[in-house]
């Protein structure tokens, strides 16, 4: 069984109907924006939704505010939303993006869908600080530029998880030169050389 058929038999039918009316969303919004490589359309369950959905997985249920930096097409913040209505109703979501193409993007899957979020048009830097639970970005930016983000954006008692790829160790390395911080890395399910940090007890050195 592939992952992305794991990825639709865990999920209710209504959730599976929510991903499904978001990947139509995707592909007809790429063809003018550059959402995602068009390379990967046909791979948007593995490449996109699974890879989103096991960040989810790893945020503790109890979460109240989740935060995305930088959600450009949605992932993972958008896959997080559809999830949490099934699993979470009570949860938050902001969706910070400044390209207002993609902004506009995150607000029509927001409204066709009916989820409970909240999009931040504004550069990550210039937006009050959001006290996010959970805050969560793919493809963005340096560890230790994320880092930068998380002090701003991440409430005290927050968990940062950031998808990494193979040279992650460098980055690690990298960061913890500037900053001090508890983390687990937890192996990726969707990239062999890859690994989600999950960052806690986020200090300056």
């Amino acid at each position: 069984m592939t992952g992305d058929d794991r990825l639709r038999q865990s999920v209710s039918r209504e959730t599976l109907e929510r991903l499904e009316v978001y990947e139509a969303l995707l592909i007809k919004w790429n063809a003018a924006i550059n959402l995602v490589s068009p390379q990967t359309l046909s791979q948007v369950w593995s490449r996109h939704f699974l890879d989103s959905a096991q960040i989810f997985d790893l945020s503790s249920p109890n979460t109240r505010h989740w935060a995305d930096l930088g959600s450009g097409g949605g992932f993972p913040g958008m896959v997080v939303a559809i999830l949490s209505k099934e699993h979470r109703t009570d949860m938050q979501i902001s969706l910070v993006e400044s390209d207002q193409r993609k902004s506009a993007f995150l607000g029509t899957v927001a409204r066709t869908l009916d989820l409970p979020v909240q999009i931040h048009p504004k550069r990550i830097e210039q937006l009050a600080p959001l006290q996010a639970d959970v805050l969560s970005a793919r493809a963005l930016a340096s560890l230790t530029q994320l880092l930068a983000f998380s002090e701003r954006h991440l409430s005290p008692e927050g968990t940062a998880v950031f998808p990494k790829g193979i040279r992650w160790r460098e980055e690690l390395a990298e960061a913890q030169k500037t900053w001090s911080f508890g983390y687990d890395a937890v192996p990726s399910r969707t990239d062999a050389d890859a690994v989600i940090l999950k960052i806690e007890g986020l200090k300056r050195v």
